[in-house]
């Protein structure tokens, strides 16, 4: 398949010709069922009810919605539009629109869009094993890491982003162990991840988020390495509800704490994570586990899916550009302009 074929072999968002093939990420580990598309409003569909989730597999996904509606002759303004709204927080998904919407801007047929969807879908995966070899070279040979959310071949076009440099490292020899939080409501970490790591053959454990601290603090863990949404000018990251605190607790134990995200995630216009929409979700998703409630009627909640961890705490971003020590708003800036 490739040279990493024996710990990459997961490809989740497919284009038929005709139609968009989604493995749907809600049934899994239990049920591999791809989620088929035929229209843009059903792209939007699936990204909205986390189908696909992942900011790069997001934008990816958003980017063929396009195509299928140019296929069909549908105005393309509206059908931008509505995608845009499906998530607010993943950059991702705004750039990779505005660039099928600069190909519209030049009267682009659906032959042309459909070249510039794949470009992009191509693009990310090539970013994703460069991102593999940068990351990969920051961690010392027989590591132990953590990793939250799932930012692996299912989150993008494939090989991954933060699972990515653990895929690379793993290939090197300098990750030894994996340990994966679960990744409360959705357990991402648990369903997807544990999944990916698993089915390739990766050394891993989970863990429950709040089992964190505790393995930092004997001595388990050398670095914790997650994805991002979004990142401000200033390194400030957004990325699954669960990172701040990881970041915290990997300072405090002197861990350290590694962002692995395409420049795409990098949204200069933006200039501190204070100034990052934060998704909040249904409180349902929170009173239940699998769509069997396991809190008591008549009780609420509050489920923001992200949250935005300091550049102070990050001890380095990793992207297909190059690799930010210590991310501040000057390196930045000097890397993104």
């Amino acid at each position: 398949m490739n040279e990493h074929a024996s710990h990459d072999t997961i490809r989740a968002v497919q284009w038929h010709g005709d139609h968009l093939a989604l493995l749907d990420q809600r049934l899994l580990p239990f049920e591999e069922r791809w989620f088929n598309c035929t229209t843009a409003d059903e792209v939007t569909d699936a990204i909205r009810v986390l189908a696909v989730r992942g900011a790069p597999a997001i934008g990816i996904a958003a980017a063929w919605g396009v195509v299928l509606a140019a296929k069909a002759g549908i105005p393309l303004e509206p059908v931008l539009v509505t995608l845009r709204a499906a998530r607010p927080t993943a950059v991702n998904l705004m750039w990779a629109l505005d660039r099928m919407r600069a190909r519209i801007a030049e009267e682009a047929d659906a032959a042309a869009l459909e070249r510039e969807a794949q470009a992009i879908q191509d693009e990310d995966l090539a970013a994703n094993r460069r991102m593999g070899e940068l990351g990969a070279a920051l961690i010392e040979p027989g590591s132990h890491v953590l990793t939250h959310c799932n930012t692996g071949s299912l989150a993008t076009a494939g090989y991954g982003t933060a699972l990515g440099v653990i895929r690379a490292a793993v290939e090197a020899g300098r990750v030894s162990q994996v340990y994966a939080g679960e990744t409360r409501p959705w357990l991402q970490g648990a369903r997807l991840t544990m999944w990916e790591l698993v089915r390739d053959g990766i050394p891993a454990k989970l863990v429950a988020d709040s089992a964190a601290s505790h393995l930092m603090k004997h001595g388990q863990v050398k670095w914790v390495i997650v994805g991002a949404d979004r990142i401000a000018a200033n390194g400030d990251t957004a990325n699954k509800i669960g990172t701040y605190q990881l970041a915290i607790a990997a300072r405090h134990h002197g861990v350290k704490f590694m962002v692995v995200a395409p420049s795409t995630t990098v949204d200069m216009a933006t200039e501190t994570g204070e100034d990052i929409e934060i998704e909040l979700r249904e409180a349902t998703e929170l009173l239940s586990v699998a769509g069997t409630r396991t809190v008591i009627e008549g009780a609420d909640a509050w489920n923001p899916v992200f949250d935005v961890t300091p550049a102070a705490l990050i001890d380095a971003i990793v992207t297909e550009r190059g690799v930010i020590l210590r991310p501040d708003e000057t390196q930045m800036r000097a890397l993104f302009g």
